[in-house]
């Protein structure tokens, strides 16, 4: 076996033979390091893992038995339940939240089985402390601290436990490379193993996994195939509420977000969400306006906040916290050329209250009655909300599941949904509620403001 040296990218895991100043694939500078790679002798037998070809008919395509966590909001985002055999990653900002969520949830697994949290950032005092703080009591939850992968894997195979916890990836490394821990050859070799743990002897295995300036989950990008569920946990420093967003899943849903409220006890599930979000909503201001957002299976009403005032700088600044910039500075240039509304010499600042952030285009058209409402400094009706994506010619066009934001609009005492006329097709109102359908935005701001 002969050790050759090579030169691997930590951003991105490129490698070269020789070192080089800015990495070739990402772009980015200083980030080749020096690592050791074992080179075995050519002829050396493939070892069989035994499985042969099974027809497609034949092979099982039963349901997996999924594993309740007792965190309803958690096993919403998972697709259900904990998967036997899973492989999952959580990545989020430092602080934020992820070793409390996963401390937790393990805790209350630990009630059906053994539970193994290796903690390989702090030392098993200070988990306990954390736990002691969270309530965590349960007698079947083992703590390890311990970074080796070598040594992880003997306490696994000694204690046999049901679940699998490793806090964090990054700081995990294995005597077979000389690299130091947190290496792009390091996290790939030592998730690899634990991935073959996991499928191996079907033991749900989470892992925690740092993220960059960007937001990214650091390491290479080949981590986040390897496992099979991806988890990013988003939050604002300034809110208490915490969003499980999963952007990757085999075995359920991508779209589904579970919200969390960080208290002095720990993370408190939020199951409505919607009067979270709109408990301090200003009435009758301008400016204010809720839609009807749809996460999943799930509808949130949020509460979008706009403020056009006049510039007093040659270039108007236009500032958006939750919202696509891009997708804002479309829809004022749909103001100005369909509706005529002069916003050109105008500052604008548009906010998504409660430190969530909204994707989908159905919430184009309440932007615009926010922005109408605040310019025209006429407030939008407290009992009113607004849904409908918007065409760059002012159209409304109809978005997807109507139904269930109506009813959760009617639920919480809104008496009137303004919403595109394509969507009142077989489309029932509560009782309650008027549905009022329009073609185009300058209709929609004709009903609002007349």
């Amino acid at each position: 076996m002969k050790i050759k040296t090579i030169y691997t990218c930590q951003q991105c895991g490129y490698q070269s033979p020789k070192w080089m100043g800015k990495c070739p694939d990402c772009n980015q500078w200083n980030t080749l390091a020096e690592e050791a790679l074992e080179v075995t002798a050519k002829g050396k037998p493939v070892v069989s893992s035994g499985n042969r070809p099974q027809r497609f008919s034949e092979v099982s395509g039963r349901d997996e038995d999924r594993l309740r966590c007792g965190m309803v909001e958690l096993d919403r985002v998972l697709g259900g339940g904990v998967v036997p055999g899973s492989f999952t990653l959580i990545g989020g900002d430092p602080g934020i939240g992820k070793s409390t969520l996963l401390l937790q949830a393990v805790d209350r697994l630990a009630r059906s089985g053994k539970a193994l949290y290796v903690t390989a950032e702090e030392s098993a005092r200070q988990v306990k402390m954390r736990g002691e703080r969270l309530g965590a009591s349960s007698e079947a939850l083992f703590l390890l601290a311990e970074t080796a992968l070598e040594s992880i894997f003997a306490q696994v195979k000694e204690l046999k436990p049901d679940f699998l916890v490793v806090d964090s990836i990054q700081t995990i490394f294995t005597q077979g490379l000389e690299s130091a821990p947190g290496s792009v050859s390091q996290v790939r070799e030592c998730a690899g193993r634990l991935m073959q743990l996991a499928k191996g002897q079907g033991i749900p295995t989470f892992i925690v996994g740092h993220v960059t300036k960007d937001g990214a989950i650091a390491g290479p990008r080949m981590l986040e195939h390897m496992v099979d569920t991806v988890l990013y946990f988003e939050g604002d420093a300034g809110h208490p509420y915490r969003i499980l967003r999963a952007v990757k899943n085999r075995f359920g849903s991508t779209n589904e977000i579970g919200v969390f409220e960080m208290k002095e006890s720990g993370l408190a599930e939020v199951t409505n969400p919607s009067e979270l979000f709109l408990a301090e909503r200003p009435e009758e201001a301008p400016g204010s306006v809720v839609v009807p957002s749809l996460e999943g299976s799930r509808p949130i009403l949020v509460e979008l906040q706009a403020l056009v005032s006049g510039s007093s700088y040659g270039t108007p600044r236009r500032t958006t916290m939750g919202i696509d910039h891009n997708r804002v500075s479309l829809l004022v240039a749909v103001l100005e050329k369909k509706v005529g509304l002069s916003l050109m010499a105008q500052d604008i600042f548009l906010n998504v209250a409660g430190g969530v952030r909204l994707d989908e285009p159905a919430v184009d058209l309440g932007v615009l009655a926010a922005l109408s409402s605040s310019h025209l400094n006429r407030p939008v009706q407290a009992k009113t909300i607004l849904f409908g994506e918007v065409g760059l010619a002012g159209e409304v066009r109809a978005v997807s599941r109507p139904e269930l934001r109506v009813k959760e609009a009617a639920r919480l005492g809104f008496t009137r949904c303004i919403l595109p006329q394509g969507n009142l097709k077989n489309l029932d109102a509560p009782a309650g509620m008027e549905l009022v359908g329009v073609r185009s935005a300058e209709e929609a701001l004709e009903g609002l403001f007349d």
